[in-house]
């Protein structure tokens, strides 16, 4: 409850629910437009080619659902190099009913479309980060559609070309955790990060997310998490004790791979590779979180896949590009967003048109180490306890609590402290926003 004298400082908790409700109705713009013709641009030149490894995700959906003696919950026991979440099987189904060649094709139209979602979302997420802190949104715009023109070509090599759902399901599903931590909404970052884990295991160290929630509001959206995730994986290895080799599928050492210029020179997987991968990302997501840039977890924890993985499919570095895509517009505040076109032309470019196998990973292990480096170490305008407590304060207005007073300790002290915080998180009604977006 207000105080006497207050309702003029303290803005109106309903204005800033309108400001949200605003972003997520926003009509389709100019911006919006062009990405989306960038993206039919780049599905046309890439369909003809397309569907590479559609044919596992038919092939597993098939076997999980279809009665098969070797399939069901023998399905990773009996064909571990089916590296697909269940999630991913369960959406690959939906294609079932159609055709072999009129499914593919749905689903690469359909996946094609997610990641303009996906560059909306970010533009949204950036918007809602920024809200109240005197940000051009106009020039967050510009900055998420340059982004988002490096971001769909790397996007239709993964969803087109490979026609990988299950990369495609992990990294909407995270996108999607991100744009929930922005709005505070708790419970949602957890079944979105607990989805992606479901659709890809690749995706386990962009759960370390959960730590940027408030410290009191992480162990009920924890437990959600790993019961979501126990619910989809568990019965696997219930049914059939033999899936545990499933973790251990081996794949070829390729010479590109970052892995040869760390001196590991094995002809395929180490037995320590994927533990390591996830550590990795993991320790650099929680590093991320711990400086006040979460928007960094999913280009670090991308950055540990590409430089762990023996394998260097160019369909691996969507997740990097999603990663610097979020970095560009929610993490800095610069115009060009360089990361992601430095990523792009050295991942993907360097993939097309460095011939020598060798230098292709250097290049990626250079990416990786700079990349890091500049998102870790770089000095920040914002500090830790700012963007934390931005969240927080998020997280508490997203309950409906409505009173600012409530999220400070009792006092005069905390009253002030809660009136400083409602101006960061709930500002009043900008047009300048609605103009922009």
């Amino acid at each position: 409850m207000r105080r006497a004298g207050e309702a003029k400082t303290l803005p109106d908790y309903r204005d800033y629910r309108a400001d949200a409700g605003r972003i997520a109705r926003l009509p389709l713009r100019r911006h919006n437009a062009l990405l989306a013709g960038w993206t039919v641009l780049w599905f046309v030149l890439v369909v003809h080619s397309g569907g590479v490894s559609w044919h596992y995700l038919r092939q597993g959906e098939q076997l999980l659902f279809g009665g098969d003696p070797g399939g069901g919950l023998s399905l990773y026991a009996n064909h571990p190099e089916l590296q697909i979440g269940p999630f991913s099987l369960l959406v690959a189904r939906m294609f079932a009913p159609f055709s072999a060649a009129t499914g593919e094709l749905l689903a690469e139209g359909t996946m094609a479309g997610l990641g303009l979602v996906m560059v909306i979302l970010v533009g949204r997420t950036a918007a809602q980060h920024y809200l109240g802190t005197g940000t051009n949104h106009r020039r967050l715009q510009q900055r998420t559609l340059i982004a988002g023109l490096a971001f769909i070509p790397m996007w239709i090599e993964v969803t087109v070309r490979f026609a990988h759902l299950d990369d495609a399901l992990a990294l909407f599903c995270s996108t999607l955790a991100v744009h929930a931590l922005a709005r505070g909404r708790t419970w949602a970052v957890a079944v979105f990060l607990a989805l992606a884990v479901d659709a890809k295991p690749w995706a386990v160290p962009f759960a370390v997310l959960l730590l940027a929630l408030p410290s009191g509001r992480r162990r009920g959206p924890f437990l959600l998490f790993c019961v979501l995730v126990a619910a989809a994986w568990l019965p696997f290895y219930l049914g059939n004790l033999d899936t545990m080799a499933a973790a251990k599928f081996a794949i070829p050492n390729q010479p590109a791979s970052s892995l040869r210029w760390l001196g590991v020179s094995a002809p395929s997987t180490p037995s320590w590779d994927r533990p390591a991968q996830f550590a990795l990302g993991g320790l650099l997501g929680a590093l991320a979180v711990w400086r006040g840039r979460w928007p960094a977890v999913i280009l670090v924890g991308a950055n540990a896949r590409i430089l762990l993985d023996p394998s260097t499919y160019t369909y691996y570095s969507a997740s990097v590009l999603l990663g610097t895509l979020i970095w560009d517009a929610v993490g800095q505040r610069r115009l060009v967003p360089w990361w992601s076109w430095i990523a792009l032309l050295s991942l993907y470019g360097g993939a097309l048109f460095i011939p020598d196998a060798s230098t292709r990973g250097l290049v990626r292990l250079a990416f990786v180490v700079v990349s890091v480096a500049y998102v870790l170490l770089w000095p920040s305008r914002n500090n830790r306890t700012g963007t934390r407590r931005r969240v927080a304060e998020s997280a508490a207005t997203s309950d409906g609590s409505g009173s600012t007073a409530a999220a400070g300790p009792a006092g005069p002290a905390g009253a002030n402290a809660s009136t400083a915080r409602a101006r960061v998180v709930a500002p009043r009604r900008s047009p300048e926003l609605v103009d922009a977006w």
